[in-house]
């Protein structure tokens, strides 16, 4: 481990990341779905923010459900 980085994890640990997801992509439509309904009216306004809510809280169970499948040595913090 070097002085200048001591957050650098030990040789041999497995390191991990999310897998590929669409639901970055799909909340920043319904982001702009909503805010072109300012525009174009409310059933965009409306459609856009229904869509966002539910990409938020399926983004969160799946990001809840990963770290649960985490081993609980890395489920500690």
């Amino acid at each position: 481990m070097s002085p200048l980085n001591p957050d650098v994890p030990p040789t041999g640990e497995e390191i991990h990341l999310p897998g590929p997801s669409l639901q970055p992509v799909l909340l920043a439509f319904s982001l702009t779905l909503t805010l072109l309904g300012v525009t174009l009216g409310l059933p965009f306004i409306i459609a856009g923010v229904v869509m966002s809510i539910w990409i938020i809280v399926r983004w969160i169970a799946d990001t809840r459900r990963d770290i649960n499948a985490l081993p609980p040595d890395l489920n500690e913090h």
